[in-house]
């Protein structure tokens, strides 16, 4: 349901035990039928979807919203927020310590 860019990665992401369908492991091959619960770890998100009706063919992703329903609390996408912003305040190794203009800087951020 257009949860990878590509077959192959979506391929590797269920092998990897990342996909899960009703709470057991999915396999590549497996059909998803309507009213059936995927899970999907991504990255540190936690997707969870259900399925309303699977698709005759590959449909276009302005699409997607009627063959499913996204049920991801919004916990899962603030953990996801938390990260980026982690990263933003990252501060290079062996830079040393912050000084009061560095800090002035995080702080405008923050306002």
């Amino acid at each position: 349901m257009r949860l990878f860019k590509t077959r192959a990665l979506a391929t590797a992401a269920i092998n990897a035990g990342s996909v899960e369908v009703n709470e057991r492991p999915a396999k590549p091959a497996r059909e998803v039928h309507a009213g059936e619960i995927v899970t999907v770890r991504q990255g540190l998100i936690l997707r969870t979807l259900r399925v309303v009706a699977a698709p005759p063919s590959r449909v276009g992703a302005k699409l997607v919203p009627e063959y499913c329903t996204d049920l991801t609390p919004a916990s899962e996408f603030e953990k996801l927020r938390e990260q980026r912003m982690q990263q933003v305040l990252a501060r290079e190794k062996g830079s040393g310590r912050p000084t009061k203009r560095d800090r002035r800087e995080v702080d405008r951020l923050f306002e």
